[in-house]
């Protein structure tokens, strides 16, 4: 079951794009649109803040996060930097997209172009409490790749 909440948006600038969308009916992330002027070319390697001209008001408790989609990262080469990124529910400003083509050949970026994915979620926030030791576990303080091949 899918749980629902409000988020309000409101537009930065007169725009024709459409409000960010979930693309099927089981979808986690709504889509984000480019809000471009011109078109903008990313060489390889290069990375670019891209607007998308809205800014949201989150509900207290949750935030927003970031994420790149899948099919521009495989077809394009085209990610996310900084994923993901988190709106918090007190950001008033405009929601950009920190992307980076990590292909060899460069790609376009145009107006209305599908370039991420935001995801609402619940936010925990933690106490923290110091301590002399904490409990033992078979992992301890295995890292990176400590649970890989070879174990």
């Amino acid at each position: 079951m899918t749980s629902s909440v409000t988020v309000r948006v409101r537009r930065l600038r007169a725009s024709d794009l459409p409000l960010p969308a979930y693309q099927t009916p089981h979808a986690a992330g709504l889509d984000l649109l480019a809000d471009l002027v011109e078109p903008v070319t990313l060489e390889p390697m290069d990375r670019r803040l891209v607007p998308t001209g809205l800014a949201i008001e989150l509900p207290v408790g949750f935030e927003a996060q970031v994420r790149p989609r899948s099919g521009l990262a495989l077809k394009q080469g085209l990610t996310c930097l900084n994923t993901p990124g988190t709106i918090d529910a007190d950001y008033r400003g405009e929601v950009q997209v920190l992307l980076v083509n990590l292909s060899r050949e460069p790609t376009v970026l145009r107006r209305g172009d599908r370039i991420a994915q935001l995801v609402v979620a619940p936010v925990s926030h933690a106490t923290l409490v110091e301590v002399d030791a904490l409990g033992e576990t078979s992992r301890g303080s295995g890292g990176f790749g400590s649970t890989g091949v070879g174990r």
